[in-house]
């Protein structure tokens, strides 16, 4: 690793306590059990090292999400992760190569999380109760990941330098898959005919909305998808928006 990426630019970085204060949810802080050159001790047993690599790596990640979901690719540092995951600097490089490779490594587990329920989507399912049931849980997701979202987001924004090969990838072939299915629902009658694709990116763009842009639906509603009655109204009437506009039309 050269010199200019093991000492990133501080441009843009907050003072340590609100970097600390900048997400909602408490994050898992990594035990001290490692020696000067960030490896783990060997005088601890297998088991207890298995389990310092797990919440190391999971403090490490979520407070990688916390900070790059803030400042971006560019504006973010690995000593302002290491700080939040309550690691040294050494100690994050000895489970992440690089700033990149941990960056990578974030949108990967956002995209494992948010394509779990459109994988579950298959053709000898109901159409009308999967959708509804897909964007409850997509909502759901937006309400639990805001900040992994809006990170998806901006690297959407900025052309996704560092996430092309894996959605022109794993994630095209993924979505072709599915699109197969809404195809075979329509087929059978279940729902109007329809382009797959724009249905698909629809309902990203709807129930992710409410995620990137909380900010504004705060502003206008004052509520957020944290607020239960209104995550629940939130769920019922993007299900009839779309529903609705599926149902097959008589001649």
């Amino acid at each position: 690793m050269d010199n200019n990426e093991l000492n990133e630019s501080q441009s843009g970085v907050t003072a340590a306590k609100p970097i600390r204060a900048m997400t909602k949810k408490k994050l898992v802080k990594a035990d001290s059990s490692v020696q000067a050159d960030g490896t783990e001790s060997s005088s601890l047993s297998p088991s207890r090292r298995q389990r310092s690599v797990e919440l190391k790596t999971k403090a490490i990640k979520d407070s990688a999400l916390a900070v790059f979901s803030m400042y971006g690719f560019h504006g973010s540092s690995l000593e302002q992760i290491a700080e939040l995951a309550g690691v040294s600097k050494a100690n994050l490089l000895y489970y992440f190569s690089s700033k990149d490779d941990l960056y990578l490594y974030v949108l990967r587990d956002i995209l494992s999380v948010w394509m779990a329920p459109f994988e579950a989507l298959s053709a000898d399912q109901d159409a009308v109760s999967s959708i509804k049931e897909y964007i409850k849980q997509k909502l759901e997701v937006s309400r639990d990941y805001p900040q992994a979202s809006r990170l998806f987001c901006l690297e959407m924004i900025q052309g996704a330098p560092l996430l092309k090969s894996l959605l022109e990838g794993k994630l095209r072939k993924q979505v072709r898959e599915k699109a197969k299915v809404i195809k075979a629902w329509s087929d059978a009658g279940q729902i109007a005919p329809i382009d797959p694709f724009h249905l698909i990116f629809t309902l990203w763009a709807t129930t992710q909305h409410y995620a990137d842009f909380h900010v504004q639906i705060e502003a206008i509603t004052g509520k957020t998808l944290d607020n239960d009655r209104f995550l629940k109204s939130t769920v019922e009437n993007i299900q009839s928006l779309i529903i609705n506009g599926l149902r097959p039309r008589s001649e």
